[in-house]
């Protein structure tokens, strides 16, 4: 009986252990979206013409056919077919031919190819209203990818902008960067469909071939990228830094992470869809941004960013006469301030030269401090002293600051109401100009200068004249 107990708890606790594992596996796995890949196939007239020993169209059928086959062994992708040019003659100049002959549904392989057997070109080229009306064709849901893979072998007869149309469903995430397979296209109008999404031209049968080949493995194999981030020795050393990868289309970060380095110096590895069009921003202090990140889909993608770091330690040396101080960080020379950087804090940097407004009354200004790599840049600031206005009178005044050569700049204007104040100025010399608000005329208005030493109180009496 003990021998028993003993099994069963052992059993259980084999349970167990396969059970969390099973959780975590599942948690690390996510769930691949689901991918919709409308075929846009070009019925218009011309692709009657001859194309090797048959006619584009036939081989455009036939490679379709072949591709739709392909398609329906991989798990969570669904087809449709639309077709455009195929419903009346050249005769009608319909610009609206165009058709959802088959729409998205699971196994519908045979549905689409039964139908792209009965499909006859007969008219001409609606190829922005086409494009129009696919935003119509993919069901709404949030995570799908959409995908269009558009066959043609002429460009837009009907006055539409493909490219404007294009885009402006790119940017409302109806869809994926289309791909375009260009059949017998002639050099000059290459660039009218090349700006619709990624244009391949297919010279040949075969070429034609290893394109639907090539579209099929930018679609659905995985695309990874490595961020390494490069320190001023062109070494993959710096890390922990938040970085988001920008769609450039429509200006919203897709992805964000923060940067990580294993116990072997290796960056790890990042999914990301190769099919949107990227800037990465690497938010460092001040941001670094890789504008059109080159990806290659299905592959394994290096990306090098320079992005040297040091670090800028404000010391406080035991509680501040201020409060909480703080400094404005500028890059050398620029109008526009970085940061705002609390006393007591760290902050890390891109090398490169600073300057420093630091809130003291007055401002004390520090240019060109230099940030380098890997080192630390510390700035301590001189102790303020204090001024003590120890006269309790209501009226109007200011405190200037006074330069070695005798001018003065505004500082501070004395409270109405109560002129009896302790204030926190750095060493100095000030003055202060002083009215009470019972006096007649201005002749009455009192003038002291005095001198502020660090660490020590100096008490000022306004006059009542």
């Amino acid at each position: 009986m003990a021998n028993e107990r003993t099994f069963i708890k052992g059993l259980y606790f084999l349970l167990l252990i396969l059970s969390v594992g099973s959780m975590a596996m599942a948690q690390d796995k996510k769930p691949q979206p689901k991918t919709r890949i409308l075929f846009l196939l070009d019925a218009s007239g011309s692709m009657l013409a001859k194309w090797e020993n048959s006619d584009r169209m036939e081989i455009a059928k036939n490679m379709l056919t072949n591709l739709v086959d392909s398609l329906d062994r991989y798990n969570n992708v669904e087809v449709a077919l639309r077709v455009y040019g195929h419903q009346h003659g050249r005769e009608r100049n319909d610009c609206k031919d165009t058709k959802l002959e088959v729409p998205f549904a699971a196994e519908n392989a045979v549905t689409v190819k039964k139908k792209l057997q009965q499909i006859i070109p007969r008219g001409n080229t609606p190829i922005t209203y086409s494009l129009e009306q696919s935003a119509n064709d993919f069901p709404e849901e949030k995570n799908a990818r959409n995908v269009i893979i558009m066959i043609t072998d002429g460009i837009e007869s009907c006055g539409g902008d493909p490219c404007a149309t294009s885009l402006a469903l790119q940017q409302k995430r109806i869809f994926l960067r289309p791909f375009i397979i260009g059949i017998g296209i002639e050099a000059q109008y290459e660039k009218q469909l090349s700006c619709i999404g990624q244009y391949f031209n297919a010279a040949d049968v075969k070429t034609f071939e290893n394109v639907l080949s090539e579209i099929v493995t930018q679609a659905l194999t995985p695309t990874t990228v490595s961020v390494e981030l490069l320190n001023d020795q062109g070494k993959a050393e710096e890390s922990n830094t938040n970085m988001t990868f920008i769609n450039s289309l429509t200006g919203l970060p897709e992805y964000n992470y923060v940067h990580y380095l294993d116990s072997k110096g290796k960056t790890d590895i990042l999914d990301v869809d190769a099919l949107m069009p990227y800037h990465l921003v690497v938010n460092t202090v001040p941001p670094v941004v890789e504008r059109d990140l080159q990806l290659k889909p299905g592959q394994h993608n290096v990306v090098k960013v320079k992005a040297p770091q040091g670090e800028l330690y404000l010391r406080q040396n035991g509680p501040s006469a201020y409060g909480q101080l703080s400094a404005l960080v500028y890059k050398a020379d620029a109008d526009r301030a970085l940061n705002v950087l609390v006393f007591g804090s760290r902050q890390k940097y891109l090398t490169g030269k600073y300057d420093l407004e630091i809130l003291t009354l007055p401002r004390t200004y520090l240019k060109g401090v230099e940030i380098k790599q890997g080192q630390t840049y510390t700035i301590d600031i001189t102790p303020p002293g204090q001024l003590a206005i120890s006269s309790q009178m209501q009226g109007y005044g200011s405190i200037y600051e006074l330069s070695e050569n005798g001018q003065q700049r505004w500082l501070y204007n004395v409270p109405e109401d109560n002129s009896k104040i302790s204030l926190a100025l750095q060493p100095g010399k000030y003055r202060i100009v002083y009215r009470i608000k019972s006096a007649q005329s201005s002749k009455f208005t009192d003038v002291q200068d005095f001198t502020i030493r660090s660490g020590a109180t100096t008490t000022v009496k306004i006059f009542n004249r």
